[in-house]
């Protein structure tokens, strides 16, 4: 039978369960029209899954459901309930004040004349116009299919536009980064807030790995970073800790330089002439992940692996700026007679100074790599006054003092920042906190914090140490002198931070003892 049949029926209990169904809501304020429509679609299923029953009996418990639940499929809606445009209202409500562009409405009126079709089709944000009177139970199931073919491609739609935003946001941040160490936790980070949303939380392990040198000078893949089920690995080699069922797909992997989406996995390779190869692997991928899922995975991993080869170009690049700083810093003390550790000492006290003093990270990364050129002007400097065994006299004493506006002029035009820091460090290290010293007599301050840093290090680790001009001192005697002169020679504020912390400073001394 076509024909609507009304009476009354108790409501029966459905099934809530959001992966199984499809939310249709009912607004209308006679009971009747809940019961019959229920009836008609008692059956009804699309795409596996059946409707669950929301009933509303006025605009006003229509609005508030649809605040409340945003997931609602179709909207079956009178006009005319506790006033004759209630129905218009909330269709207006539900677009413009409660912004779901999502849910379709249709328009069920039992007088069209209150609502003619043309006007509202045309005035108001719906989707279909039905009169009460022409909607058999067919006419209903055709429209009721119709509207949730078109909300399923509208949540895909708006699925794969979510996805790509979190694919291009997580990308972004990971290509913020350029250090290797918090590289992989960002990874899996990002990894997880692109895809683990709603009902597909899944858990994931990675590592990364790069070409190493081992004890007889082969290459081999080694574990640089790692999370999850192989956290710990790092150094081991990749052939030991990949699962076995895998090391075919690897070798694969390594031949073919592509990516490679396995059941449950990701895998990468990727290397070129230069020996940069690197390898990503991802793991604990649900199996049933489904097309659009699947392809944001390979979109994210092949970003990923350009990140990774941004950070391997920018390790590089760094690697190369401070050694050529260390080479030419070394250069100066082979030519002063100094050697060992000192030039690496001073960076990294300057760099844990640094970060006491609250320093940024970028200032402090800064400060690390520039801090060996402070002596740098020294190259002017002839050979007779910088190898004095003795003290110098006056018109000795005055050449050398010369050496800081020299590594100034050298560094100071450069458009580069460690050697504008340089050049900042070469021109300051020697100022005093009282102003008493050279080479513009700036006092607290005014000298920059770079080259009062740097002032209190250099002095620190020079009395610790032999020299031409004198023996190594005890620590004792190095730190009373740095504290004898706090507030003269040195900020006072750096003296205090440097006692409190003497123990790390002690620790960098162990580390980097001269040869």
């Amino acid at each position: 039978m076509d024909d609507f049949i009304f009476a009354e029926e108790q409501e029966d209990d459905i099934n809530t369960d959001d992966s199984l169904t499809w939310k249709l809501l009912i607004v209308d304020d006679e009971k009747e029209v809940h019961a019959v429509t229920k009836l008609a679609l008692r059956d009804f299923e699309f795409l596996g899954r059946k409707v669950e029953f929301i009933s509303a009996y006025s605009g006003s418990e229509a609005k508030k459901i649809i605040d409340e639940d945003p997931d609602i499929a179709v909207m079956l809606l009178d006009v005319v309930m506790e006033t004759d445009d209630a129905g218009l209202k909330v269709a207006r409500y539900v677009r413009e004040e409660a912004k779901n562009h999502m849910v379709r409405i249709v328009l069920r009126t039992g007088q069209p004349g209150q609502a003619p079709e043309r006007d509202v089709i045309v005035t108001y944000d719906i989707n279909d116009y039905k009169s009460k009177t022409e909607l058999t139970s067919q006419r209903l199931f055709t429209t009721i299919v119709a509207s949730l073919r078109s909300y399923r491609d509208l949540v895909s739609i708006e699925s794969n536009r979510l996805g790509l935003e979190r694919v291009i946001t997580a990308s972004s941040d990971l290509f913020s980064t350029h250090s290797m160490s918090p590289f992989v936790h960002g990874l899996l980070m990002q990894l997880n807030a692109v895809f683990n949303h709603t009902q597909n939380a899944f858990e994931l392990s990675s590592f990364v790995a790069e070409l190493h040198a081992n004890q007889i000078c082969e290459l081999e893949l080694t574990v640089v970073a790692a999370q999850g089920e192989f956290a710990g690995s790092e150094g081991e080699l990749v052939a030991d800790i990949i699962p076995k069922p895998l090391k075919e797909v690897y070798e694969e992997a390594q031949q073919t330089n592509k990516l490679i989406f396995g059941e449950g996995y990701i895998l990468y390779y990727s290397s070129d002439p230069d020996q940069l190869s690197t390898l990503v692997f991802i793991c604990g991928i649900p199996d049933n992940i489904n097309a659009h899922d699947k392809h944001l995975i390979e979109l994210f991993s092949r970003n990923v692996q350009i990140a990774y080869d941004n950070i391997l170009l920018s390790q590089e690049i760094e690697d190369t700026q401070r050694e050529i700083v260390y080479r030419l810093g070394n250069a100066l003390e082979t030519r002063s007679k100094e050697t060992g550790h000192h030039l690496k000492r001073v960076a990294h006290f300057s760099a844990l100074l640094g970060r006491l003093a609250g320093l940024s990270d970028q200032d402090v990364v800064t400060l690390r790599l520039a801090a060996p050129l402070y002596d740098v002007g020294k190259i002017g400097i002839p050979d007779a006054v910088l190898n004095h065994p003795g003290p110098l006299d006056s018109e000795q004493w005055e050449v050398m003092k010369t050496h800081a506006q020299v590594g100034y002029d050298l560094l100071h035009d450069s458009p580069r920042k460690v050697l504008k820091t340089g050049a900042i460090i070469s021109l300051t290290h020697h100022e005093k906190w009282d102003g008493s010293g050279y080479p513009n007599g700036l006092s607290g301050e005014d000298i920059h914090i770079y080259g009062r840093i740097v002032s209190l290090v250099d002095v620190f680790d020079a009395l610790y140490h032999k020299r031409c001009y004198k023996p190594a001192f005890e620590a004792d005697f190095c730190t009373q002198y740095i504290t004898d002169n706090s507030g003269t020679a040195f900020d006072p504020t750096l003296v205090d931070l440097f006692m409190v912390n003497i123990d790390k400073f002690m620790d960098i001394l162990k580390r980097l003892p001269d040869k």
